[in-house]
């Protein structure tokens, strides 16, 4: 089971939205799209859902059920007036899956979601709104799961918590596409990273090996590192019990292993991505 398109591209009137877009993500796995707003994620993502049709190329999503994909663009649509469970029922007659009690309250508890609950959905937070916009998606069990900014507007509790459902269902064999603005988030959770901009792909490969490539300073927490003197021959800025210093992903080791020589407890090393190398490759 896997989803990908190769040489995609769309165009609306004289702006380019994308221009030959390949990409590809296997079953169990989490891969990223990032991209500023504007980059042409939404409209990539709208194009392997099957609600656009690109100008050129072509999309293949290996999957023998009913369903190939399952998705969110931009924001879960939802009827805020009904249940969780009403939703549910609604979407699922829409597209003819199984809509008995028993297997809607599978989907909730599937996706972390209180099946007492008989409040209407306007009242639920925007992460649990993810979360029932992602048992929609998931009805008829596709084998690709899309999921366009899902991380918007959560706070740091809702963010965390959606990870760990994505991750989850990521075990399950599904393969999984998300896009984000954020390269933070990302980086935490995708296997594989497909920078986009100005609706091309312009970066990518594995997460590890391009956030490495595109750091060029770390930040480092712990008592009293500002007074290392390891740290004293790098260019850094203090901010309480952290400094962000300019070294490389080859440096890095080396420092923190001088860090511990020094006896100074390192509670965390943070990489600082450069997006602006990340966005804007030198061999582009």
């Amino acid at each position: 089971m896997s989803i990908s398109c190769t040489q995609v591209s769309k165009q609306y009137g004289s702006v380019i939205a994308l221009q030959n877009v390949s990409i590809s993500c296997k079953a169990g796995e989490i891969c990223g799209i990032v991209g500023a707003n504007g980059a042409g994620k939404t409209t990539l993502f709208k194009i392997l859902i099957g609600l656009v049709t690109p100008d050129n190329g072509s999309v293949t999503i290996e999957n023998t059920g009913k369903k190939k994909a399952g998705g969110i663009i931009e924001k879960p649509a939802l009827y805020e007036y009904l249940t969780a469970y009403e939703n549910l029922k609604v979407f699922a007659k829409m597209q003819g899956a199984n809509s008995d009690k028993s297997t809607l309250h599978q989907f909730l508890k599937r996706v972390g979601l209180p099946i007492e609950r008989k409040d209407p959905v306007r009242n639920y937070s925007m992460g649990m709104k993810q979360r029932l916009g992602i048992a929609i998606a998931l009805l008829n069990n596709p084998s690709c799961l899309i999921l366009d900014e899902p991380f918007s507007g959560l706070d740091p509790m809702g963010i965390e918590s959606l990870r760990n459902l994505i991750l989850k269902l990521s075990k399950e064999n599904l393969a999984i596409l998300i896009s984000s603005h954020i390269v933070d988030v990302l980086s935490k959770l995708c296997l594989k990273l497909y920078v986009i901009n100005n609706g091309s792909i312009v970066n990518s490969g594995d997460t590890a090996a391009l956030i490495s490539e595109n750091t060029n300073a770390y930040t480092i927490c712990g008592s009293g590192i500002a007074d290392s003197k390891t740290l004293q021959k790098y260019e850094m800025i203090e901010r309480g019990n952290c400094v962000t210093v300019s070294v490389s992903s080859k440096e890095i080791p080396k420092v923190l292993q001088q860090l511990a020589e020094e006896q100074i407890s390192i509670t965390s090393c943070t990489p600082e991505v450069d997006l602006q190398k990340l966005f804007h490759p030198i061999s582009q």
